[in-house]
């Protein structure tokens, strides 16, 4: 019923009007979907020879082991690293204690706010200068610095989750005598993290992608073999479009996966029942830490 009030539906010349506005955004697209085919095929990118490593048994082998494989395991590790780090400073940020709470928010903020990149040369230059081996300097530049501004983030998504609970679940579980820690661990949590899990896709998502970022330091993973195929065969273009096809497919299928555990986890919640997170960052509803609002100590 609501709908119907808040919705006008569209009369006759309004319907022709989008149907209009659709057509013509089609033709445009194809338009530029002809354009692009026709500047690879001016420029010769459908030759034979610039496709041939893609179809090549060495180079495949490469792609796969080398660089999907790499790119995943640091996209596994620097996920595993965020969800610790996101989950301690989130918490943190949510203290009644401003000595625990400020420097949380501190590191929070820092994190969130420096471009991963320079974390990446940071890292490298400073944190990891000491291995022998630059295969593992890159390797963990990558992983820490994705570690750092990926966990940042989940901070945040974590404490806006807890605060997305009703404020009654925490007030009845401090009535029946539950302490502060068990009203986080046993009450909060275990629906915040339902509330949590579509952020918290996205952010893996982003972590899978922003290791490719290690190019700057030499690092490991698809850009790195993308860059030892294209000098050899000048198939600059045909290597990205397939870098680019595997990184879609790979975010594909573990959306597919996260959105299987979400069901698992959530049940049949509605996206949008479950996307309240940043709703009740504007009540200033905190059922844990009461002063917080929204925005780190005050």
């Amino acid at each position: 019923m609501a709908a119907s009030v808040l919705f006008d539906a569209p009369g006759p010349a309004t319907r022709a009007r989008h149907r209009t506005y659709g057509i013509a955004t089609v033709v445009g697209l194809l338009a530029l979907l002809g354009w692009v085919v026709w500047r690879f095929n001016e420029t010769g990118q459908f030759e034979y020879a610039k496709w041939e490593p893609f179809l090549t048994p060495r180079y495949i082998q490469a792609i796969l082991v080398d660089g999907l494989l790499v790119t995943l395991q640091m996209a596994a590790s620097a996920i595993l690293g965020a969800v610790v780090f996101g989950l301690v400073f989130g918490v943190g940020k949510l203290s009644d204690h401003a000595i625990v709470r400020w420097p949380c928010w501190l590191v929070v903020e820092f994190f969130r706010a420096v471009p991963v990149i320079l974390l990446i040369v940071f890292v490298f230059y400073s944190v990891v200068s000491g291995m022998d081996e630059l295969s593992r300097r890159t390797y963990w530049a990558v992983v820490i610095a994705l570690t750092l501004y990926n966990g940042a983030v989940l901070a945040e998504v974590f404490r806006a989750g807890v605060n997305a609970v009703p404020r009654g679940q925490a007030e009845a579980a401090y009535a029946v005598g539950m302490r502060k820690y068990q009203v986080m661990t046993l009450i909060l949590l275990p629906q915040a993290v339902k509330i949590m899990i579509p952020a918290i896709i996205s952010q893996m998502v982003v972590a899978l992608k922003d290791t490719s970022l290690g190019y700057v330091v030499a690092g490991l993973g698809l850009t790195r073999v993308a860059k030892a195929i294209y000098p050899q065969f000048a198939n600059h273009v045909p290597t990205i479009i397939v870098i680019a096809a595997i990184y879609i497919v790979v975010n594909l299928l573990l959306t597919l996966v996260a959105t299987w555990a979400q069901k698992r986890l959530v049940g049949e919640r509605k996206v949008l029942e479950v996307g309240m997170v940043g709703e009740a960052k504007v009540g200033g509803s905190a059922p844990f830490y009461k002063g917080d609002t929204g925005g780190g100590p005050a």
